[in-house]
This record gives C-alpha cells, structure tokens and sequence, in this order.
C-alpha cells in the first residue's frame, strides 16, 4: 500500500476510534457495487435497458416527466425496468459493516444520500435519522 494512503487510512480509523456518531453521505457507487448501472451514466441504465440504445437516446432524454409525453410507452418500460433491477438487487456486505460500526456509537449513524435506488433502507438503515433518536 502507497505510505500516503496508509496514512490516511490510519487517520481515518483514529477518527473513528474517537467518533460518537456516524454520518454517511453517499451516491451511486454503493448500489453499483451491489451490481447496479450507475443512474445517470449514458453506459450505466443505458445498457442495462437496451430499449434505449435501440431507440437512439442518451439517459438524459428518458430520465424526466417530458418523456411521458414523447414515448409513454418507452417510458414506463424504463421506469419499470429500473423498479425491477432496484427490487431485486441485494445490498452488498458494506452496508452491514457500516452499521456494525456504527452500534458501538452513542449516537449511532444516520444516512444522507441522493440514491433512488432503496439499498440503504432494504439494508435496514434509516435515512436522515436524527442522531440519537
């Protein structure tokens, strides 16, 4: 391991040796190391709904309400297909470790995150829990 980044990690563990709470911010990448495309890449839910690449369009052009009104029926398939991967994904092993670490902890954790997807709640955390309560 690179000494600068074992140092950083040996800072990381003081920090949370000393901590009374955990607050986890995070995006995309803790579901896509479940297994799901990234939400917004042209490569992520892109290729994983080939209706899209079949039509020719980029995430962003199904990805919001005006495409109910251009291709409801491209649409919905979307969006449906997306529920489904999200049902079906299970939440990897770092989910369960961030919460083993956060039981030691006064106040225990609490998650912020813009993720869509539901891995934080099927891992049974609780999203924007006040600390303590």
């Amino acid at each position: 391991m690179h000494s600068l980044s074992l140092h950083h990690l040996q800072l990381a563990t003081e920090w949370l040796a000393q901590a009374d709470g955990l607050l986890i911010a995070a995006g995309a990448g803790m579901g896509v190391d479940s297994g799901l495309p990234d939400f917004r890449g042209d490569q992520g839910l892109w290729r994983a709904y080939p209706a899209l690449a079949r039509a020719g369009l980029r995430f962003v052009e199904i990805a919001n309400p005006a495409s109910f009104d251009t291709d409801p029926r491209l649409a919905w398939g979307f969006y449906g297909h997306r529920l489904v991967l999200y049902q079906r994904t299970r939440p990897h092993a770092g989910f369960g470790l961030l919460q083993q670490l956060a039981e030691r902890l006064e106040h225990g954790l609490a998650v912020n995150t813009s993720n869509v997807d539901g891995q934080f709640q099927a891992a049974g955390c609780r999203l924007f829990r006040r600390c303590g309560a």
